[in-house]
């Protein structure tokens, strides 16, 4: 292209690259003026070319990785032990001895409640025991010396039938009364608050000398030494879902980890509102280091592990049998079709059967690219400017 430019000795013009954002194709135009003194005019001659601004992020290499097909649910981890320790009897707390984050034994005793009109109750019955007692003696005692004289007819048949009456009416009342301090005794030990499971305390919500009513929950115990995630999958997919698989979990709390669990439990039955069945995934975590309420994803593996060479899903362009992929050759961007094979959409990469090699620099930025432009490192490019001499 020529033109005809004002009468100035020499004038060079030059627009460097410029970049929209970072990661993002720029197209660099290349503006060279050279004025010659030829007749009183200038001469300017302009050249275009195309460049590409890439950085690191925004290149990856094509590797062979682990893929699997499978199921994917998505929900909360959740202890698979959770119980509310509730107050049993009226009273008010009279010790605390739990607090929150803290461990405990199944059986440990979290806090006690002062019921003054059981613990009376209690003292009551274990008195009516002792008299039951003593008065049982008496009555056997009494006995025996009236079957010595029946026996030796010094004593008549009534009276000694007398005798055995008033034993065995003293082995009732003893029963009764050790009925009734059984009772009491079961009354008063609801006194003493326990906890049913071993774990952590999740939640206190009493305090000492706070009054409370027999199914007031005082405290959550929780133990985490699985998490479970529990959804529900359509009914034509559950049947692939079996007790004892191997599932795949990913956590946004933990970038990066994959952490292997199985299926713990599969309804019976679909669910009669949503037509779906339940499933339940199980995560070890023995060392207590994963926290239960986290957002998760879990993959069922249905069919074996296979090694494939991926690249991330944002790498794959076009649809079907027009799919294709931008690799980096020489620093040149080079334009070549692929075949999909199956996706992870927890890692979020596609496998890829034909069309690459291991090793080959695939561009992962979306967006507009020329094929064939020239690759550029955004962090070598000088800022966009314009120069006039």
């Amino acid at each position: 292209m020529t033109r005809t430019a004002d009468k100035n000795p020499t004038m060079i013009r030059q627009i460097n690259v410029m970049r929209s954002a970072p990661g993002f194709a720029a197209v660099a135009i290349l503006l060279a003026g050279q004025v010659g003194c030829s007749g009183g005019e200038a001469e300017i001659v302009e050249t275009t070319g195309s460049v590409v601004a890439l950085g690191p992020q925004d290149v990856t290499t094509v590797e062979m990785a682990t893929m699997s097909s499978g199921i994917v649910l998505t929900s909360t981890l959740n202890p698979y032990l959770q119980v509310e320790v509730k107050a049993q009897v009226p009273g008010v707390v009279s010790a605390l001895n739990a607090e929150r984050g803290q461990a405990v034994p199944a059986g440990a005793v979290l806090a006690r409640i002062e019921a003054q009109g059981i613990t009376s109750q209690a003292a009551g019955a274990r008195s009516g025991v002792a008299a039951g007692q003593a008065n049982l003696a008496l009555a056997q005692r009494q006995l025996e010396s009236a079957r010595t004289l029946y026996e030796a007819g010094a004593m008549s048949e009534i009276d000694f039938r007398m005798a055995q009456t008033q034993f065995e009416a003293a082995q009732a009342q003893l029963a009764a009364s050790q009925a009734q301090a059984a009772g009491a005794a079961e009354q008063a030990g609801r006194t003493a608050v326990v906890s049913p499971i071993s774990g952590q305390v999740s939640e206190r919500s009493v305090s000492q000398g706070e009054a409370v009513d027999p199914g007031q929950t005082l405290f959550r115990v929780v133990n985490s030494g699985f998490l479970e995630l529990e959804g529900q999958v359509p009914v034509d997919q559950a049947t692939a879902v079996r007790e004892g698989q191997a599932v795949v979990f990913t956590m946004d709390a933990y970038p990066g980890q994959e952490l292997r669990g199985t299926v713990a439990r599969v309804a019976p039955v679909a669910d009669p509102s949503t037509r779906q069945v339940g499933v339940v995934m199980r995560l070890p975590n023995e060392s207590g280091s994963l926290i239960g309420g986290l957002f998760a994803t879990g993959r069922v593996i249905t069919e074996a592990e296979t090694q494939a060479m991926v690249v991330p899903t944002a790498a794959l362009r076009g649809a079907g049998a027009t799919n294709f992929v931008y690799v980096v050759e020489n620093e040149t961007i080079v334009r070549k079709p692929v075949t999909a094979g199956a996706r992870d959409p927890i890692r979020g990469v596609v496998a890829i059967t034909t069309g690459l090699r291991a090793g080959e620099r695939v561009v992962i930025t979306p967006g507009e690219i020329t094929e064939g432009a020239r690759v550029q490192n955004p962090a070598a490019q000088p800022a966009a400017t314009t120069e006039g001499a």
